[in-house]
């Protein structure tokens, strides 16, 4: 679209809107008198509320209250910033302090809480429509007041001249047809009432007196000005309002010690976690903590967060669970120090004395094999002991090892710690362990009443143990979240050895809302003699969506002539698709296996003049450049249109029965980032190899 054409289309519709708003603003008296509004202080309220009517917005007036035969509810507010239940108090003298709010001496702060209840049962009734936890508010409206806004517990409180701008700069949040769905879902909960009930209170009600002539609320210009912020707000993503009524209810599901959510790539697990968070956040006292292995998806995840909940934001803590672990180290006084040269320096000492030409020294692994050996496989399930190790099941490890490999191992282990006790550092595996400790010896109290783990199946059996340490078993206190056939780390462990127990506690999501029907055949090819081993303790072969209702082009595989030639056809797609209408290189990703494949793409976009960002410092921010990194940081993300650029022909069409332990659990663990990388995909996806 010419950018005429939609400055053109913009005054258009301010013109429009702004005769609209003129139109309201004449009528809000009468229409307040048609919704049969009672005192004169609900029809301020509505005559302050019936500008929204302009917007899409429907006001339900003088309905019953759920469950009671004689309270009523004053105005319940449905429209494209979400659902507002509003109650008018004539109250004088008030004053806000403390999460508390007094009328005169007297403390009212339990009349606003059955309004906050109203709130939540409604939120429970609307979750079989699919409308998000977080999008039902409960709001105070104290009559002939401005410049209120304040909260007392989950309740907003405003005055009736702030109430039009507080919901207007909701913005859009749901659609034409999701506001529809809610509208009649309200109609049924909030039945119709022919007269107006009685004011239920615990409290005898001073109330202002009237006033003497017609007080004006906003200005015709303040009204306009309010709905247009309102209606110029970007629209958030359609998941961060509305869901599937499984995945809703899923989000404010209560259980009675660890949980864990599960179900193939695509299905929504971020997401509800990301919501799960927010709703604990809301409801409990304390922080929540959202935590991950990956180092930068808690950026992005506090970013996404801030749009989905604004008004919880500030009440959960992104971390990844290395951060956390230093958090507790310093606040503790462990003394402890990470530097990489040093570690580099001590593994290959370690290396050289024990490891250097023995039995495990092949061309069979590199040492970066053993390294993980070492890392994940010992340190990351806290072995201490020879015994420990001698005979231990090393899950998602295909290749046996021997008694004297084994042995080996344990000594190049042995010879690694010594290394870096000389060298007065710890390496990354240690932080877990030390903070692990740390909390072990002294259980924290308070710091936490929430823990969501995203991506759950990369974490070691020690980080496990130390995210449990802070919440325990408590009801909804950890929730972990993941997808065991998207392991790309060499971890393995069971939940029983972490000391964590969800059984009874399992929800699967089962519906892909994410990829194409076409997206996921093509990227499920890769993993379809995948078996895996669960953190439940089971081998699996990954969930299976029983729904993927999106349907799309198929995937575009093309086979190159060289890396040359590659990176040629990888900028020229790049140009394809933004040139698509609705697409920008924002849109884009360029996802490799490798940091060398991330490096040569980034060179030769850059070198083409396509702007782009590098994933390991993508923050979340909405970005016109196209996201260029490894599969490992795409963990957790979406994108329009991905392009995997790195892939070689040979890797999916070796032979099963051709291969031995060593080379299947190579190909097992380059398959299964193959798929990861795939299917972060929504749209589009063009793989290339040579």
């Amino acid at each position: 679209m010419a950018a005429g054409d939609s400055a053109a289309q913009e005054a258009s519709r301010q013109l429009a809107l702004a005769a609209a708003h003129e139109k309201a603003a004449v009528d809000a008296r009468a229409t307040a008198s048609r919704y049969g509004v009672a005192s004169a202080t609900e029809q301020r309220t509505a005559a302050a509320l019936a500008p929204l009517a302009a917007a899409g917005y429907h006001l339900l007036a003088d309905r019953q209250w759920p469950g009671s035969r004689r309270a009523q509810v004053d105005m319940v507010v449905v429209g494209p910033g979400g659902v507002f239940i509003v109650d008018t108090k004539a109250w004088a003298d008030v004053t806000i302090a403390g999460d508390r709010i007094h009328r005169g001496q007297e403390d009212v702060t339990d009349d606003l809480m059955t309004l906050a209840d109203l709130a939540y049962r409604t939120e429970a009734e609307l979750a079989e429509v699919g409308l998000a936890p977080g999008e039902v508010h409960a709001v105070a409206v104290l009559a002939g007041r401005s410049g209120v806004d304040e909260r007392v517990g989950p309740v907003h409180v405003l005055g009736d001249k702030d109430v039009l701008r507080q919901i207007a700069r909701r913005g859009s949040r749901l659609g034409p047809r999701q506001v529809d769905a809610v509208l009649a879902r309200c109609l049924e909960w909030f039945t119709h009432v022919g007269a107006p009930a009685p004011v239920s209170t615990t409290l005898p009600e001073p109330v202002l007196p009237a006033p003497r002539g017609p007080v004006p609320l906003l200005s015709d210009a303040e009204v306009q000005q309010a709905m247009l912020e309102g209606l110029m707000a970007e629209p958030v993503e359609e998941w961060m309002a509305f869901l599937h009524p499984a995945q809703a209810r899923i989000v404010r599901r209560s259980y009675n010690g660890p949980a864990r959510i599960r179900g193939a790539a695509g299905t929504g697990k971020t997401v509800v976690g990301l919501h799960r968070a927010a709703y604990l956040a809301r409801t409990r006292q304390g922080k929540v903590l959202v935590t991950t292995y990956i180092r930068t998806l808690p950026d992005v995840l506090r970013q996404l967060l801030t749009r989905l909940a604004p008004d919880v934001v500030d009440r959960v803590e992104f971390a990844g669970v290395h951060e956390t672990a230093k958090r507790i180290l310093d606040e503790r006084g462990v003394t402890h120090r990470i530097d990489g040269r040093q570690i580099a320096s001590a593994w290959t000492a370690a290396w050289g004395k024990v490891a250097g030409g023995s039995i495990i020294d092949t061309d069979r692994h590199e040492q970066e094999y053993w390294h993980d050996e070492v890392s994940y496989v010992i340190k990351g399930r806290g072995l201490t002991r020879w015994e420990q190790y001698a005979d231990l099941p090393r899950l998602g490890r295909r290749h046996r090892l021997g008694p004297q490999q084994r042995r080996v191992v344990w000594n190049l282990y042995e010879a690694y710690e010594a290394e870096l006790r000389d060298r007065g550092v710890h390496d990354f595996a240690d932080q877990i362990s030390l903070a692990e400790a740390e909390l072990r010896r002294e259980p924290p109290t308070d710091r936490y009443t929430a823990v969501v783990v995203d991506e759950a199946q990369d974490l070691t059996c020690v980080m496990i143990r130390m995210l449990h340490a802070f919440v325990g078993d408590a009801p909804d206190g950890l929730t972990l979240v993941g997808d065991g056939q998207q392991t790309i780390y060499p971890g393995g462990f069971t939940l029983a050895e972490a000391g964590v127990s969800v059984a009874g506690r399992g929800t699967v999501l089962d519906v892909n809302y994410r990829n194409t029907r076409e997206i996921l055949q093509f990227a499920s090819l890769l993993v379809k003699d995948d078996v895996f081993a669960d953190i439940e303790g089971t081998s699996a072969r990954g969930d299976r969506p029983t729904q993927v209702p999106r349907t799309g082009p198929k995937p575009v595989y093309v086979r190159c002539a060289g890396e040359a030639d590659r990176q040629r056809r990888m900028v020229q797609r790049v140009h394809e698709v933004v040139a698509e209408v609705g697409t920008n290189f924002g849109d884009v990703a360029v996802l490799s296996l490798s940091r060398r494949g991330m490096d040569a793409a980034t060179e030769a976009l850059k070198k083409a003049g396509v702007p782009v960002v590098n994933l390991e410092k993508y923050d979340g921010v909405p970005v016109n450049r196209v996201k260029v990194g490894t599969v490992k940081r795409a963990k957790g993300l979406e994108f329009k249109q991905v392009l995997v650029v790195d892939l070689y022909a040979s890797w999916v069409t070796e032979k099963l029965d051709e291969l031995d332990d060593v080379d299947r659990e190579r190909r097992d663990f380059r398959l299964r980032e193959l798929y990861v990388a795939m299917t972060r995909a929504r749209d589009g996806l063009w793989v290339a190899s040579i």
